[in-house]
């Protein structure tokens, strides 16, 4: 009895470091982005992808201990294959913070610089968590450009980066 109990806590705790946003994780489903995110627009994407074939919409959010910020979910036949979050950059910070303790420590945290010749350079910050391989495979990366306004937080399965806008 002990040891299920034992391995009944280890699955939870290693449930509760899914990827998720406001309760809605990775390969959880549409109706789920529904009842999180009730001003949520779903529609068939615009593309042919083997990547995704619905998206969820909504324009304003809050997320990370209350940042402002807009979401689109990623869905494959009805179940969440990624979401990006865009949030002010002056949030980083905050939200960096906040997915440190979400998510743990980041696999990579990586402050870099663009120079090219005849243009000022270009600063920007990113992380990136990263668990499992393959096509079960899921990853976690913020970019943030320091000069711009918008960073980016983009949440995916498997090959979704690669896939989701490929010509086919």
């Amino acid at each position: 009895m002990r040891l299920l109990a034992g391995l009944l806590l280890i699955v939870a705790a290693g449930s509760a470091m899914a990827y998720d946003l406001n309760g809605v994780a990775l390969g959880g489903k549409e109706i789920e982005v529904k009842q999180k995110f009730p001003s949520a627009r779903c529609q068939a994407l615009e593309w042919k992808s083997k990547a995704a074939d619905r998206r969820c919409d909504d324009a304003k959010i809050a997320f990370a201990g209350g940042v402002a910020g807009r979401v689109t979910f990623y869905l494959k036949a009805g179940v969440v294959q990624a979401f990006d979050v865009r949030f002010q950059t002056r949030e980083l910070e905050r939200v960096a913070g906040f997915l440190k303790k979400q998510y743990g420590a980041p696999l990579a945290e990586v402050h870099d610089t663009i120079e090219v010749k005849g243009k000022d350079p270009r600063k920007f910050y990113k992380l990136r968590w990263e668990k499992g391989k393959g096509s079960a495979r899921e990853q976690a990366v913020l970019i943030a450009e320091l000069a711009k306004s918008r960073s980016s937080l983009l949440v995916s399965r498997g090959d979704f980066e690669e896939e989701i806008y490929k010509v086919r």
